[in-house]
């Protein structure tokens, strides 16, 4: 059965999905549309993200929702139950069908479309019975998979430099899929599509960096809208056999060397550093990168930053929304002191920062970059300046402009910037700035603040 080792193995051994075999043009190399920021509403039940749509997601201009996965799973009050699946019904801690169906409908009436994280390398470790009644042994899920759905190999994943190793044993015990097998490409597909039909616009793919880049390819390739939007959970491991580029002919991948990197930067190096972030480190091209300053994995495994470092990750994240690499996932969870503990109210969120939910997507500093980031899309990083330590700022076009003092004193100083001479709104602090004819801003920055102004707010 599930025990405490599971908490942060889960899903960080996960990966992405994808494929080299997809044809040119079919996948998208960012989240389609102008709105290329995702809100992770990790562990809300559907009510209450459709709720969050409506009253914040949209209005704020977030381009997509992500929501966990929506498949009935193991019984526990921990977080990592939603990801031993039982069966494919919707029926798990955070709502049936219906609610899924009203969440999704929901969030497209407020401009918002809707990723679903999905489990599809391996179902559940142990036997019982499902959140949705269903009963099942592990390799015995009646009615959907039986023993010879699963791959040969039934130890769990134990050499990264063996990609057969990794591919086809089993990540931290959980029943590993053949995915190479007709029946469990076609009924995997089949779970996907079902989801479609209920209007779904994406899928991050958990756990990708354990089947093999070829089988999500024949997957995917059987979806009712093959151009539909996927992130894949690849962990880039040196020298590991398996390796993010292969699974980027599906979609994005999510760089998790971008978060682990920031998590240096902040805490022990220079924010000068970060004046060529993205592939100028070796990571992947930014037209294929889902990134992120944390997710519920790392956020729990320390190899990121997470709520609980206060202004390092909130300055993370405003340079993150700001600096055009990648598509960026906001992670908004809930307080933890038990790395496997669920979420409050069994998921449900009367209200942001009450009973323990966190609400980052919502934090001001956090949320005014969402339409900074829109406002500025397309446009190139100018007019670079840092103090060679940790004290940044850039211009993106003559769209926007941010500053960003990392300092532990306040940095006063005027800028140059490409913006058209005028006032504006400094969304970071809700003051008035102006920019003078030559395209320059005087702004005092305290310790751990920040500054982002931009065409089309005009003031405050």
């Amino acid at each position: 059965m599930a025990n405490r080792a599971l908490s942060g193995a889960l899903a960080l051994v996960a990966a992405a999905s994808a494929a080299l075999a997809v044809p040119a043009g079919t996948a998208y190399a960012a989240p389609p549309g102008t709105k290329d920021v995702t809100a992770v509403l990790f562990e809300w039940n559907y009510a209450s993200v459709a709720k969050e749509c409506t009253n914040t997601l949209g209005p704020a201009g977030y381009g997509y929702v992500q929501v966990s996965p929506p498949a009935e799973h193991i019984q526990g009050p921990q977080w990592w139950t939603s990801y031993q699946p039982v069966s494919y019904k919707i029926a798990g801690r955070l709502g049936d069908r219906a609610s899924f169906q009203n969440m999704v409908n929901t969030c497209h009436s407020a401009g918002v479309k809707v990723v679903v994280d999905t489990v599809i390398n391996h179902m559940s470790a142990g036997s019982g019975t499902g959140t949705g009644g269903s009963s099942y042994t592990k390799y015995d899920y009646p009615g959907l998979y039986s023993v010879y759905d699963f791959d040969d190999c039934m130890s769990p994943v134990n050499n990264y430099q063996d990609r057969w190793n990794v591919q086809h044993c089993e990540l931290v015990g959980l029943a590993d899929l053949d995915t190479g097998e007709e029946y469990v490409r076609k009924t995997i597909a089949g779970y996907m599509n079902d989801l479609l039909s209920l209007g779904v616009d994406g899928f991050r793919i958990d756990a990708a960096k354990h089947i093999p880049a070829d089988d999500l390819a024949n997957i995917k390739s059987r979806l009712t809208k093959p151009g539909a939007y996927w992130k894949q959970e690849v962990i880039y491991g040196a020298g590991e056999a398996v390796q993010p580029t292969e699974y980027t002919g599906n979609g994005d991948v999510q760089e998790f060397r971008y978060a682990y990197d920031l998590k240096r930067v902040f805490n022990n190096e220079k924010l000068a550093y970060l004046n060529n972030y993205g592939e100028g480190w070796g990571y992947l091209s930014n037209s294929v990168a889902g990134v992120f300053v944390d997710n519920h994995d790392t956020e729990r495994n320390g190899s990121t930053l997470n709520y609980k470092d206060g202004a390092k990750y909130t300055l993370a994240n405003v340079f993150m929304l700001a600096w055009p690499y990648g598509a960026p996932d906001i992670n908004s969870g809930y307080e933890w002191s038990d790395t496997d503990a669920g979420p409050p109210n069994g998921g449900q969120v009367n209200a942001c920062w009450q009973d323990g939910w966190k609400c980052q997507h919502k934090w001001p500093e956090i949320i005014s970059m969402v339409a900074f980031r829109n406002a500025t899309r397309g446009q190139s990083v100018t007019n670079w300046w840092d103090d060679g330590n940790n004290a940044i700022a850039f211009g993106r076009g003559n769209k926007g402009f941010v500053a960003i003092n990392h300092e532990s004193y306040s940095v006063s100083r005027t800028y140059q910037t490409s913006l058209p001479a005028g006032t504006y709104c400094d969304v970071q602090n809700n003051t008035t700035v102006t920019v003078n004819g030559s395209g320059q801003l005087t702004a005092t920055l305290g310790s751990n603040t920040a500054l982002a102004v931009y065409a089309g707010k005009p003031g405050c």
